[in-house]
């Protein structure tokens, strides 16, 4: 369980074709991009902010 074959793919595909049409695809890909695009900013963010008390925290010991 977990692995989605070739046969998925495609039902999967044709079900979205048939309940947003054609030309809302694209238009649901582009939100779904930047939404991920966005998730990975604040992930790369709080992370930099992390990193960056860490070594101030090391620094101030030091």
């Amino acid at each position: 369980m977990g692995n989605i074959g070739m046969t998925e793919w495609i039902v999967i595909l044709l079900i979205l074709v048939l309940l947003f049409g054609g030309k809302k695809i694209p238009e649901l890909m582009r939100g779904l991009g930047k939404g991920i695009r966005e998730f990975n900013d604040a992930k790369n963010n709080v992370k930099k902010e992390i990193e960056d008390s860490v070594s101030e925290k090391d620094r101030l010991n030091s």
